[in-house]
């Protein structure tokens, strides 16, 4: 069987704040093999960009990893220094940035920004080939390679993200963590964007990580999908099994929260509440407050993440609101 390339173990990651400790990521497990692209979707503060940055160990100060693992090509980097992350970054993991334009130096062309990731991790390449390579990656993307020599201002929003694209791919690591890569773009753009995305996905043979609060975007692009709520995941399968047999509350929350473009026309079904806080989150499963399926279990026991059926999991005492 082959190794994952990424193997994220029972990581939990914290911040301190004055408040008290908050817990952004909570026990998540999962894996990623070559070639494979995994969804991340939940609402805006479940921990999808956190579970990202403290992959990468791209934490601010007041977040540490608390425990867990984060192995990589069989290497366990949580122990790592920063200069040993500096080869990992890049080298074997990059990452797509939600906001493109704060990604790249304003005062600095974009293809001498693309050349300084290969100057400081492809060290044996010529200037000469290296300019032949942005140029490469340009035409990869969508750009031509004349632009390669514009300043970021010059670029609009869909050819930024693909320049932060071109970059990501520069040193050829073995995986990607595009976090909301089509944010801000206009739905035309996105589709373009998402679909040569994972046409150069499957053309170099890597693997993604997808982050988004968009469900369409991660219907589009992903294998397996991974639903996360207040810091947990809170259910994992291919993506036919999310969106078509999902298994925990929250996710067939999800499903019936946004339209369809196909099949008879339904109401959309609005979720009540508001994600929990992760200063002080509700003992049990975190999603009992909202849930309306919830029994005394669900309020004072946290319930295990387990496989429903063949690499189908799910952390619920009710699955798909069946009452023991």
């Amino acid at each position: 069987m082959t190794e994952p390339l990424l193997q994220v173990e029972n990581l939990t990651m914290h911040y301190t704040t004055r408040a008290g400790e908050l817990s952004a990521v909570d026990n998540v497990s999962f894996s990623l093999k070559k070639g494979e692209a995994l969804g991340l979707v939940g609402e805006s503060g479940c921990g999808k960009t956190s579970v990202a940055l403290t992959v990468l160990k791209l934490l601010p100060e007041n977040g540490y990893i608390k425990e867990g693992k984060i192995i990589v090509n069989g290497k366990d980097i949580v122990p790592y220094t920063e200069q040993e992350m500096r080869k990992v970054r890049w080298g074997e993991i990059s990452m797509v940035f939600q906001a493109a334009m704060n990604a790249l130096n304003p005062v600095y062309r974009v293809g001498d920004q693309i050349i300084e990731a290969l100057e400081e991790h492809q060290p044996q390449m010529t200037n000469k080939e290296m300019k032949q390579k942005v140029t490469e990656l340009f035409e990869l993307v969508g750009l031509e390679s004349a632009l390669m020599d514009r300043f970021p201002h010059e670029f609009s929003g869909g050819m930024r993200q693909r320049a932060v694209i071109a970059m990501a791919l520069s040193c050829g690591p073995d995986m990607i963590i595009a976090d909301e890569p089509t944010t801000a773009l206009d739905v035309i753009v996105q589709d373009s964007l998402l679909k040569e995305m994972r046409e150069f996905q499957d053309q170099l043979g890597m693997a993604m990580i997808y982050i988004s609060h968009d469900v369409g975007v991660i219907a589009e692009v992903s294998d397996r999908v991974g639903v996360m709520y207040a810091g947990r995941l809170a259910e994992m399968g291919t993506a036919e099994e999310i969106f078509h047999d999902p298994i925990h509350p929250y996710t067939m929350a999800l499903m019936s929260s946004f339209p369809s473009t196909v099949g008879e026309k339904t109401d959309l079904v609005l979720l009540p509440g508001e994600p929990p806080d992760l200063l002080n989150p509700p003992t049990g499963c975190r999603f009992h407050p909202r849930c309306p399926y919830a029994t005394d279990v669900c309020k004072e026991e946290q319930p295990e993440f387990k496989e429903h059926s063949p690499g189908h999991l799910a952390a619920c005492w009710h699955p798909r609101g069946e009452q023991s």
